[in-house]
């Protein structure tokens, strides 16, 4: 069974790619209404709107990430508590606190990943159906549908095709058997390059139809031209069609595609909320903060790198994407710094507090509970003296106790005294 041009078949997120697939068919639908069908501003017009979709999962999962960095320390003195604890009891006990971490600001620990399920088979089909343009866009798949009819007419035509598309290395989308079909026509025609459709029209076997290869080369121009540029093309291909027609305008523009996408990543990449260093000795962290750093710096240069031989339309969806999260991260950071947590955390453990209820264990028990554990957790890991400490606290207290003895030992005034004393010891260090 042939497989429906162009259109991704992930599971769930082929799913996912149907309903985004209507969107930036509705969108390319206006764009011809008003007179400019243009792949290059749909695909702009389409990453701005789910971006914007997407702007609350944002807000919810940056207030977690903040909220995160509150409970930092209290999470960190469980860490440093049960640093060199490995027995199975320790363990527990070290999960029963970090939960009353969690019940004490009213979150799950799941909070944040519930985010990134919703938003990450949405972000996915984003990049698919971009890059299967014809099997979303109706428009876009009868430009080249009388040429695949007639082209399915010649004799040998699946034999030549394929031939044609090892030779000059054209990148197919569809499922590819034996004989070519309509599909994968379809879907090899819409990312041909202007080269490649040249070499195309001069195959000898075609030349019956050579008219309207040009006319439908022409069309296919037409609508992926966007700021001089035809989007089916990589930058490395314009660079070198500039340097062959002696153009530096057009080099200069091909560089600024991969330039603009390092650019636009990195900015974006500036105005997220960094994570406050722990520094507090742990190895792990202080590794993993390093590695965060580390890709925060080379992802944008990667992404230039692959932008160069990827093609304009890909660059130009890095790009939009990249400015439409940036602006959106400038809101989010104004939103996020007018936030009351205090207020927040109270909104949570209300939420928290009516869940449990449900379970039949009251709301207030809980925060009591959560609470009282906390407390526990924050005392220091001396609450356990040493063997020498235990030894030096014991001779303190035989010292104090015969200090200035003024009774006979032995008798009941001098135990009376003993038990003064004590009290007297134990009132100043309440004090």
């Amino acid at each position: 069974m042939d497989i429906v041009l162009s259109k991704s078949t992930w599971p769930i997120i082929g799913w996912v790619c149907q309903i985004l697939g209507w969107l930036i068919n509705g969108i390319y639908f206006c764009l011809e209404k008003i007179g400019i069908p243009n792949i290059g501003i749909a695909i702009i017009l389409y990453t701005i709107i789910i971006y914007l979709v997407l702007t609350p999962l944002q807000i919810k999962q940056q207030k977690m990430s903040k909220m995160m960095s509150v409970m930092q320390p209290d999470l960190q003195r469980i860490e440093k508590k049960y640093q060199n604890k490995k027995d199975q009891a320790s363990q527990m006990k070290k999960s029963e606190e970090t939960m009353a971490v969690y019940q004490k600001y009213g979150v799950s620990p799941t909070g944040s990943c519930s985010t990134l399920l919703v938003q990450m088979p949405i972000l996915l089909a984003l990049y698919q159906v971009i890059y299967h343009i014809p099997g979303y866009i109706g428009s876009v798949r009868n430009v080249f549908q009388g040429l695949t009819t007639q082209m399915m007419g010649v004799s040998g035509y699946s034999d030549i095709l394929t031939q044609f598309i090892t030779d000059n290395r054209v990148t197919m989308y569809s499922k590819v058997s034996e004989t070519l079909t309509e599909n994968n026509l379809l879907d090899m025609f819409y990312v041909l390059k202007p080269s490649q459709w040249t070499k195309l029209a001069d195959i000898s076997e075609f030349s019956g139809i050579a008219d309207t290869i040009t006319k439908t080369a022409a069309e296919s121009k037409h609508i992926n031209m966007f700021l001089g540029f035809n989007i089916t093309q990589s930058p490395m291909d314009v660079i070198r069609e500039g340097m062959a027609n002696g153009s530096a305008l057009l080099i200069a523009g091909a560089i600024l595609v991969p330039v603009l996408a390092w650019f636009t990543q990195w900015l974006n990449y500036k105005l997220m909320p960094q994570a406050p260093s722990s520094n507090n000795g742990n190895k792990t962290a202080n590794s993993m903060e390093n590695s965060m750093k580390t890709m925060n710096t080379v992802m944008p240069v990667f992404s230039a790198f692959m932008c160069l031989s990827f093609s304009i339309g890909i660059g130009i969806y890095w790009i939009a994407g990249a400015l439409v999260r940036s602006v959106q991260q400038v809101v989010i950071n104004r939103h996020m710094s007018s936030i009351d947590m205090d207020e927040v955390i109270r909104k949570n453990q209300e939420k928290a507090a009516k869940k449990r209820e449900k379970a039949g264990l009251p709301p207030q028990k809980i925060t009591q509970a959560a609470t009282q554990s906390v407390r526990n957790i924050q005392v220091q890991e001396n609450e356990e003296p040493s063997a020498e400490e235990k030894e030096a606290a014991r001779k303190a207290s035989t010292e104090y106790y015969n200090s200035n003895q003024e009774y006979r030992a032995g008798s009941i005034a001098a135990k009376a005294n003993m038990v003064k004393q004590f009290d007297e010891k134990n009132s100043k260090k309440k004090k």
